[in-house]
């Protein structure tokens, strides 16, 4: 049998992320995975992600493998700063409304037997907030799976939205946010305001709800639902979880289980839609063991000056050496730079850089904690090397991962939203050389 017609014979996968960096990375593991249990992949980028892999890894970077093929659609945006993430909610609405045309389109071109050399679609793995290519599966006549990137609590979260627009609504904005829901399965303790950020308006219309609303509708049309977690992690919520909605598999830990792939070509596939920077490794080399505090808020989270600063002298008056990624954007309508003193003063045990192989990082030995934005991620990676974590969320379900992180499984301690640096020091004097630190 000729390698061509090998290929024909294998079925095929459209796995298609949604386009933020946190959302490419484990998609675009599960295609490994399944590439390696025999699948023909396609995997869809948007154009303009698509011009950032190019740029952040090189020309190569997106060529593939005979079977392992990359395509594009548009995401309905106009052009944006390329060493940026898009703005969420633009896109979240954009895509929606704008990328059905184009997948379809690429879906027939997939299938096209006279032109395209690859076998026909057989399915297709879609983020879940990605959910309108349920309406192509349907057309195609192929079942679909949602993949959904966050933990299986976040994800509970999320799933609450109806329920609690169904009850009482004042709690969202009387200063209730504390207020214990003792009605969600699976979950115990949980505050209003660990439910999913997106809930915290009473104004039905605002897009991120209405999008969010819709996506969590629409999982319950999937053929299945897929998450990167496992059962020992989050047995309580999985249970509740598998008595309401299609099949549930958990896969987790994705990046763990890439790692076990004998050595082939998909080891140069990579998602970095920055160019990471190696020199953080060597830096890392030359520290002690557990000695380095890895700052990184992930590839969306933005925040003030002066939260900056703030977290800046915290870090700089903890006098233990870190590592921080700040990304271009990290900043709201400005660069981020840091005070000429502080930098001065923090050189021989500060390295700041704006990108880094983060998982590399986590597992080296001279990590001894994590300051990050809990995004799920950043959580199992965390996690799965075994450093402790002082947890400043954003937005989303990160606030609900940061409760089960310092609450449930006791890994992790919750910094102030309103960050000041002496809190910043104490945090990081306590996860570095503290109580918590032993337990």
């Amino acid at each position: 049998m000729t390698c061509a017609t090998r290929i024909l014979n294998k079925p095929h996968a459209v796995c298609i992320p949604y386009p933020a960096q946190g959302h490419i990375n484990p998609m675009l593991n599960l295609a490994k995975l399944l590439h390696q249990k025999g699948f023909h992949i396609t995997f869809v980028n948007t154009e303009f992600n698509h011009q950032r892999l190019l740029k952040s890894r090189g020309p190569d970077s997106v060529k593939g493998l005979p079977d392992f093929q990359f395509e594009t659609i548009p995401d309905g945006l106009p052009p944006s700063d390329p060493n940026a993430t898009q703005d969420i909610p633009s896109l979240c609405v954009s895509t929606d409304k704008h990328s059905l045309k184009p997948f379809r389109n690429l879906l027939a071109k997939l299938n096209d037997s006279s032109s395209s050399n690859v076998p026909p679609v057989s399915c297709i793995v879609s983020d879940g907030v990605m959910s309108f290519t349920l309406d192509a599966a349907v057309e195609l006549g192929v079942p679909e799976v949602l993949f959904w990137t966050t933990s299986a609590c976040g994800f509970m979260g999320y799933l609450q939205y109806p329920e609690v627009f169904r009850r009482d609504e004042s709690d969202l904005t009387n200063g209730y946010l504390d207020t214990t829901l003792d009605w969600v399965p699976g979950m115990p303790n949980i505050r209003l305001r660990d439910l999913p950020s997106f809930i915290q308006t009473t104004d039905p219309n605002f897009m991120m709800f209405e999008f969010t609303f819709k996506q969590v509708e629409r999982a319950y049309k999937a053929s299945a639902i897929i998450l990167n977690t496992f059962e020992a992690l989050e047995d309580e919520v999985l249970g509740a979880m598998k008595s309401i909605l299609p099949p549930i598999y958990t896969i987790g830990s994705l990046h763990l289980l890439v790692n076990q792939i004998p050595q082939s070509g998909l080891k140069s596939i990579g998602s970095n839609l920055w160019k990471e920077e190696s020199e953080c490794i060597e830096w890392l080399d030359s520290k002690e063991r557990n000695s380095v505090v890895y700052v990184n808020f992930g590839s969306i989270t933005v925040m003030t000056p002066q939260q900056l600063t703030e977290f800046a002298w915290g870090l700089a008056n903890s006098n233990h050496s870190f590592l921080w990624i700040i990304r271009p954007d990290l900043v709201v309508g400005e660069t981020a730079i840091l005070p000429p003193e502080l930098v001065s003063e923090t050189k021989e045990r500060g390295m700041l850089a704006s990108w880094c192989p983060q998982e590399q990082v986590l597992n080296h030995a001279s990590i001894a904690g994590f300051l990050t934005h809990s995004g799920w991620n950043s959580t199992l990676e965390s996690i799965s090397a075994g450093v402790p974590m002082i947890c400043w969320p954003f937005f989303a379900e990160q606030q609900m991962n940061c409760r089960y992180n310092c609450i449930h499984w006791g890994i992790g301690m919750e910094i102030n939203s309103n960050v000041k640096q002496d809190e910043v020091e104490i945090l990081v004097g306590e996860l570095m050389e503290g109580e918590k630190r032993r337990q």
